[in-house]
């Protein structure tokens, strides 16, 4: 509910003169739905009404046109039009005439819906008699969810549920009566544990490997094993990090270098495994030319206007990012779907500010200089006199403060969507949301600090659980706003998870890498997108994502049926699988079955691919078998 100034010339009496808002006329109160005819209690008539329509402008720290509803004390101060409330006298008091919307053009709530006549009945009430409002409720900001760090016990042991996850999540599936179903086999994990951390499908020889080994723990060596793989760890994981930070290799501001990668830089940082802490202190400060390129890419969009300048681009990426915030609304006023200021994201802009930085609101000066400060001051204080060099370095120490609680909450919980499909916060963005087990989402966060803010570690931790190895749910059927976990969501393989099994299916790879890596494989994520990889949703990163959709679209049908790239790529493969020596068909048969499904064909399936081969053996029959075989459900899913 937004509490507006009256019409420009009652707006200059109240200036001069002092004058309240004009009384309602007697035709006008006639007009007015007339006071409830009960006692009207507090808590449960008219609080409801003040948290579904006015507190986000109205309270919790935001007070437009002056009107703040924290609590009674405040309600009853004047506002810039005047007594908002006049206890005892409804058809006096302004909020009345603005609710009940007597003027279609100064009606409140000014976005959503309008009050009805009964709950205008029980405000009149109310304020009738006495607008009595208890002292214990108020419409106080909250405290920040998620921030101040805290570490659960680990409820005990039991039977085979010895793992850690599975120790906090056994509660919750009791509460939930979810019984806890057969895992899946090892060829189905072998498959999502490889694509999950480092983005590749198993070759055959390495599946048979693990199927025949007999070791009971044989699932945690392999995880292990896929996360020491440093070059392939980091090449997955490049893709994640770049969609981050807005990292790419061509696009706007490259050609007069205002916009400056990190590529190599942040493949170091993945392959050498650095902690968390440090990677996060280096991107907001850099010590290195090769580490400044966040920064440094932050000016490359310029000053679109006020909201985008870049100190508030800054902004609007750390806070994304790091603490899972959104302050872009913020940016231009005191945000609508958060609480969130515009003070507040003008103070974390001040950090990379040049010079004095200006509030402006709708991009109108409003004559104010922001302070710089952290989003949560009580983590820790940056010196707003401070040079632009010291404030970064601040910036970066309470960032990565033990006190901030919401820097680990918000990796680990991007990693755990990463993995499973699903946050256990969601919208990732939105970190002041309850988590779905929040003792989950805290016992993880400070195992991972506790663990030297390592990734990897985490990861291990995630992919090792019972929770992680659960057949797959598709969570169309799962209704957003009743969410429970049963087990990993159904995930479409991304962009480059796509290539790059194709990579490992026909030998088929890119020619050139825009890093220097020492392989002839050269995948996905190491190179600017064509037009499949654009099809199939990598981003532009113009602006920073964190999740990718994962439902088809029309465009991909289209580029998948019809498209250049795939089609090119299916007629070199074709070439390559057929040799100077084409292997007998129902080999190639078995080999593209193993290395796209890892598993032998069944003897339908071998019989319609030799079909489709012909004989002999044609390079047409081969592209078709391959094109085929990759529009499976069964190859584009992890399941």
């Amino acid at each position: 509910m937004k509490f507006r100034p009256l019409m420009v010339s009652v707006l200059a009496l109240l200036a001069v003169g002092g004058f309240a808002p004009a009384k309602l006329t007697p035709e006008q109160v006639k007009s007015l739905p007339p006071p409830a005819a009960r006692r009207v209690d507090f808590a449960k008539d008219i609080k409801p009404i003040f948290e579904a329509s006015c507190v986000k402008c109205h309270a919790r720290g935001k007070a437009k046109g002056g009107f703040n509803l924290t609590s009674r004390a405040t309600m009853l101060q004047p506002s810039d039009s005047g007594p908002a409330v006049v206890s005892g006298k409804s058809a006096e008091s302004h909020l009345i005439e603005l609710v009940s919307g007597l003027n279609p053009d100064d009606v409140m709530p000014q976005k959503g819906s309008r009050l009805t006549a009964g709950q205008v009945g029980l405000l009149r009430a109310w304020i009738d008699q006495g607008a009595r409002w208890p002292a214990a409720i108020s419409f106080v900001k909250p405290p920040p969810a998620n921030l101040t760090p805290r570490r659960p016990d680990l409820p005990p042991a039991k039977r085979d549920v010895t793992h850690a996850v599975d120790r906090l999540l056994a509660r919750y599936f009791k509460e939930h009566k979810i019984t806890s179903p057969v895992l899946v086999d090892d060829r189905l994990f072998a498959r999502r544990a490889s694509l999950d951390l480092i983005g590749l499908l198993p070759s055959p020889a390495e599946l048979e490997e693990f199927l025949q080994d007999r070791r009971p723990d044989k699932r945690e060596a392999l995880v292990a094993k896929l996360l020491a793989d440093d070059r392939h760890y980091a090449e997955h994981w490049l893709t994640f990090w770049n969609d981050l930070l807005r990292n790419d290799y061509r696009g706007t501001g490259y050609i007069d270098e205002g916009r400056k990668p990190i590529s190599r830089w942040l493949y170091s940082a993945l392959a050498t495994n650095m902690p968390f802490d440090c990677f996060v202190a280096e991107l907001i400060n850099p010590s290195t030319t090769n580490a400044e390129g966040f920064v440094k890419g932050i000016v490359w969009r310029g000053a679109i206007n006020a909201s985008q300048t870049p100190p508030m681009q800054a902004a609007q990426n750390i806070s994304q990012v790091f603490l899972g915030v959104n302050v872009k609304c913020a940016s231009c006023h005191d945000s609508f779907i958060n609480d969130w200021t515009l003070a507040d994201a003008y103070g974390l802009a001040a950090v990379y500010a040049t010079n004095e930085l200006e509030l402006f609101r709708c991009d109108k000066p409003t004559g104010e200089t922001a302070a710089a400060r952290f989003l949560y001051p009580e983590v820790g204080a940056i010196d707003p006199a401070a040079p632009r060099a010291e404030r970064m370095k601040q910036l970066a120490r309470v960032m990565t403060s033990p006190k901030n609680g919401r820097l680990p909450r918000t990796i680990v919980n991007r990693l755990w969507a990463r993995l499973l499909g699903r946050g256990l916060v969601e919208p990732l963005d939105d970190m002041e949301r309850p988590a779905w087990h929040s003792d989950l989402l805290d016992w993880l966060a400070e195992d991972f600090v506790a663990h030297g803010h390592d990734l990897r570690h985490t990861l291990r931790l995630i992919a090792t659980s019972r929770a992680y190895q659960l057949p797959a749910v598709n969570l169309g059927e799962l209704a957003p706003t009743n969410f429970v976990f049963r087990g990993p969501a159904v995930r479409r393989l991304s962009a480059e998870q796509f290539r790059d099994a194709l990579g490992t299916l026909t030998g088929v790879w890119f020619s050139k890498a825009q890093l220097p890596v020492a392989t002839n494989e050269i995948r996905s994520s190491l190179v600017a997108a064509d037009p499949l990889a654009v099809a199939l949703g990598r981003p532009n990163r113009e602006q920073v994502t964190t999740s990718r959709p994962s439902v088809a679209t029309t465009l991909q049908a289209l580029e998948l049926t019809n498209g250049d790239t795939l089609s090119r790529l299916l007629a070199r493969g074709a070439e390559k699988l057929l040799g100077p020596n084409p292997p007998p068909g129902a080999a190639l048969v078995d080999r593209v079955f193993g290395q796209a499904l890892g598993r032998p064909p069944t003897s339908g399936e071998q019989q319609l691919a030799l079909a489709l081969l012909g004989q002999p053996l044609q390079k047409e029959g081969v592209e078709d078998l391959l094109w085929a075989v990759t529009m499976l459900p069964e190859f584009q899913l992890i399941r």
